[in-house]
């Protein structure tokens, strides 16, 4: 029997970020209570149009993620290995802090669906090369054309662009850290993380940084057949994935209220999960609702009083489309893959499981 390598996440781990976000929007909510936020918040069948409308942009999210899958694996990966893939890989950035997401065991997760081991390693570091490139690129754009004055407006803006500043700079040295690795030195770029890890301190993490430099290196190796039409593809899913995630919020804030603005809502969200980088808590839970009330409030066609309470409904019906449904997909397939791939007997794996062989409360 093969050994999991998955790893393991408690109970816990999945209901504090319900825990936090839930009780984040129901303790902001509790503190702005206006009754004149739901005479603004209705569920009419306009509201449930665009409520829709958001999980149709959610949907092309994941097609912008599965499609990139396919493209990166040359059709090796099918559209439902795919698709399993794309949901146990958002499951772990939900149950994980943002930093850490779910790449460390995405290797694993694309490897058991067939792929060798190096070419597994490829897919992942081109999937967040090209994540961290669109972040790179559309950041500045959408800065220059919103103004950071703009963009940057409302409660606590010189924070919030302090947040977006510091995640910007952390994403972009990323990506250039793993362009020298994948395109020029990818040797060179093992032989740092080896040696970064090898001091006092960081020394536990050695072996981790080992096997991310291996797979630097068979990543380099792979991605150097590909074609210029390959990299055009890749990017133009990227796009649709990113911009699909971020629309979300314009359909949710168009179910309730005429939004003048639709363009410097999309550039705050790009702004917002930029911000979310440096987010302690599991998939960001608390954090984010928080950023999204208060980086959002201002773009309601309300009055102040009423704008904050607004905007927090709509956190929670933005999390419910774009967080939740990656938990409940996680713990529905998370164990039927467990025992697919690691061998496991039926009687040894508990429905709850989740990312390990079984979850403990």
């Amino acid at each position: 029997m093969e050994k999991n390598t998955v790893g393991r996440v408690k109970l816990w781990k999945i209901i504090l970020p319900v825990v936090l976000g839930l009780g984040w929007v129901a303790w902001m909510i509790w503190r702005e209570f206006d009754p004149a936020v739901f005479e603004s918040i209705r569920f009419t069948w306009r509201a449930l149009l665009f409520m829709l409308i958001a999980f149709v942009f959610m949907a092309g999210r994941d097609l912008g993620y599965i499609i990139r899958l396919r493209l990166f694996s040359r059709n090796d990966l099918g559209w439902r290995q795919a698709f399993r893939i794309t949901m146990l890989w958002e499951f772990t950035s939900a149950v994980t802090p943002s930093a850490i997401g779910g790449t460390s065991v995405a290797i694993v997760f694309v490897h058991k669906e067939g792929v060798p081991v190096g070419r597994s390693a490829a897919i992942v570091m081109l999937t967040s090369f090209f994540d961290e490139l669109y972040f790179a690129l559309l950041f500045p754009v959408v800065f220059f054309i919103v103004g950071g004055d703009r963009l940057f407006g409302g409660p606590m803006g010189h924070q919030l662009m302090l947040f977006a500043t510091i995640g910007y700079g952390l994403k972009l040295a990323y990506l250039l850290l793993l362009s020298y690795g994948l395109f020029f030195n990818p040797r060179g770029l093992k032989w740092l993380l080896v040696r970064l890890f090898s001091l006092p301190g960081l020394r536990r993490w050695k072996a981790g940084a080992v096997e991310a430099g291996n797979g630097i290196v068979r990543s380099a190796i792979e991605i150097r057949r590909y074609r210029s039409l390959f990299w055009l593809q890749s990017f133009a899913a990227t796009f649709l994935s990113w911009s699909s995630r971020y629309l979300v919020a314009n359909a949710l804030f168009m179910a309730f209220f005429t939004l003048s603005d639709q363009f410097l809502v999309f550039a705050r969200q790009l702004a917002m999960w930029i911000m979310m980088l440096v987010a302690p808590t599991p998939g960001g839970s608390g954090f984010a609702e928080y950023i999204f009330t208060h980086f959002l409030s201002d773009v309601i066609p309300a009055g102040a009083s009423v704008q904050v309470g607004a905007a927090a409904v709509i956190a929670l019906l933005w999390r419910l489309v774009t967080y939740y449904p990656y938990l409940i997909m996680g713990v529905i397939i998370l164990p039927r893959w467990l025992r697919r791939s690691f061998g496991r007997r039926p009687e040894e794996q508990t429905p709850s499981s989740v990312v390990g062989p079984d979850i403990e409360s």
